[in-house]
């Protein structure tokens, strides 16, 4: 079994389930009585716990104490509609990448929220230090991805990116567009069947950790990308961030 490590910045994900059956009388705004309250790892670690729902063979890199970083959403308990999110304590300390074992591991799979965790120039020492490197990343594109294998990002963040694309990144772009599925070099890769969008809170770590599963199982990244699809149209039919399950 091959095995894999992530890399990247970590928060708690909470989430306040309430009920809202009046207004404030004194603004506009509705008066929320607490239902419920879950939080579970986010951001890296919430890729490292799907990683690890479906695929034993995974450790991480994070931000030390990123317990204390959170971000809290409160959320209408019956129809999953969010009324507003606070998020605290963002002031993540940079990683000492040279001093990561790289090359204990087949396949680095770097989940960067761009919270100054990893720079653009650890991003490129990753990749010029390791073979097999699949990036996810909130930051504008450039030169310093060109040595990944993978590059997986949202139609939002390819829009943000695509006037920096070079020859060298525009064949290993993998763009998720939601219930349209994902593009790879031109081609559409569609999501199964339609299904009822419940929470998309982490669909984008889900479908990462898949994607970074299938192909350390199968080295054939076609077949990953169908297999992500697959994997986060189910944990979008879910409340909250919710992890991979198998079937």
């Amino acid at each position: 079994m091959k095995k894999i490590l992530v890399i990247g910045e970590s928060c708690r994900d909470i989430f306040v389930y309430c009920k809202a059956e009046r207004l404030a009388p004194d603004v506009p705004i509705p008066v929320l009585s607490v239902v419920e309250q879950k939080d579970n790892p986010g951001m890296a670690k919430n890729v490292e716990r799907n990683i690890r729902s479906i695929y034993k063979a995974c450790k991480i890199l994070t931000n030390p104490g990123w317990q204390k970083v959170t971000k809290t959403r409160y959320m209408h308990a019956s129809s999953n509609h969010a009324f507003l999110r606070v998020d605290t304590d963002h002031r993540i300390k940079r990683i000492h990448i040279r001093q990561a074992p790289l090359h204990t591991y087949e396949l680095i799979a770097i989940s960067d929220y761009n919270k100054g965790y990893l720079t653009e120039g650890d991003i490129r020492y990753i990749c010029e230090n390791h073979s097999n490197v699949f990036i996810d990343t909130k930051k504008v594109l450039g030169e310093w991805a060109a040595k990944a294998k993978y590059i997986k990002i949202n139609n939002y963040e390819y829009e943000r990116s695509k006037s920096h694309i070079s020859d060298a990144l525009k064949d290993k772009i993998i763009v998720t567009k939601g219930a349209r599925g994902a593009t790879f070099q031109g081609n559409l890769y569609p999501v199964p069947r339609k299904v009822e969008v419940r929470d998309s809170s982490g669909a984008g770590d889900s479908f990462f950790a898949a994607l970074v599963v299938h192909y350390a199982k199968s080295g054939d990244i076609e077949k990953a990308i169908t297999f992500a699809n697959t994997c986060a149209s189910t944990v979008v039919q879910l409340k909250g961030v919710s992890v991979i399950v198998e079937r």
